[in-house]
């Protein structure tokens, strides 16, 4: 972890489950809570990252991490891996739904399937993995479910109208799991990254003239990374947070 971050006592031994924990900013997140002593469960269908992540995190910790090769698709395969994920680390008090795509589409060539399959990967599985995990929050008096959305929806980005859907569609979710949830101490939040430079990120969509141009608008003048996202994530799953649900944290540099 190449960013200074608090320490959060309560998270030590505690269940979190992680989606799309391979790389970038999942991975970021998987190393953070294993390094608050936090038993960590995270799936991803990128099974060569993710075990070199695993093989990477298994020395001087707590709770070594655990991998579960799960497409978030399939909506029953990952309801059998949160419920093995929850066998393994014990009750679950952190989901943080972090596993998104964000593919550009040309307006006219968008289809039902591809339209289908956008909200699958970037808004379907954070409610049913918020469905699967309410129980065992329930009973362990409380938990905090961390949503990732993006300020994507807010830009008028118009190669991104399946992705931008889904990402606003995250928010008015959040809201109602909160007014749902909140009577069970369990509470719901939503993070916005802006543009977040990842290995992923440079290699198919953005280049140093798109990273120029956002650096414009952004009122702190560098680049941020997946380690950005670490520090709110925290804060959110912890205590220290305790009072703070269906709120929407944008970490995006100032554009916003």
């Amino acid at each position: 972890m190449s960013v200074s971050v608090a320490s959060y006592p309560d998270l030590r031994d505690r269940g979190v489950v992680i989606s799309g924990g391979g790389s970038g900013i999942g991975a970021a997140l998987v190393e953070a809570f294993v390094h608050q002593g936090a038993r960590v469960a995270f799936v991803d269908i990128a099974e060569e990252e993710s075990r070199a992540l695993v093989a990477r995190l298994s020395e001087g910790v707590a709770h070594r991490p655990i991998f579960l090769k799960t497409d978030i698709r399939d909506i029953e395969a990952y309801r059998s891996a949160i419920a093995l994920a929850g066998e393994a680390i014990g009750p679950v008090r952190v989901l943080v739904n972090n596993a998104a795509r964000d593919d550009r589409h040309e307006l006219a060539d968008l289809t039902p399937a591809t339209w289908d399959e956008s909200q699958a990967v970037n808004l379907r599985h954070h409610f049913f993995a918020a469905q699967a995990v309410a129980p065992s929050m329930r009973e362990a008096g409380g938990g905090s479910i961390i949503n990732f959305s993006s300020i994507a929806f807010m830009l008028n980005m118009g190669e991104l109208p399946a992705y931008a859907a889904a990402k606003a569609g995250i928010i008015g979710l959040t809201k109602s799991l909160a007014g749902k949830l909140g009577p069970d101490n369990i509470r719901v939040n939503a993070i916005l990254p802006g543009m977040v430079v990842t290995e992923r990120q440079l290699r198919l969509w953005i280049d140093e003239a798109a990273i120029a141009a956002m650096l414009d608008e952004q009122c702190l003048k560098r680049s941020l990374t997946a380690e950005d996202m670490v520090g709110p994530c925290l804060f959110l799953a912890s205590d220290a947070s305790r009072g703070m649900t269906a709120q929407s944290m944008i970490i995006d540099g100032g554009v916003f």
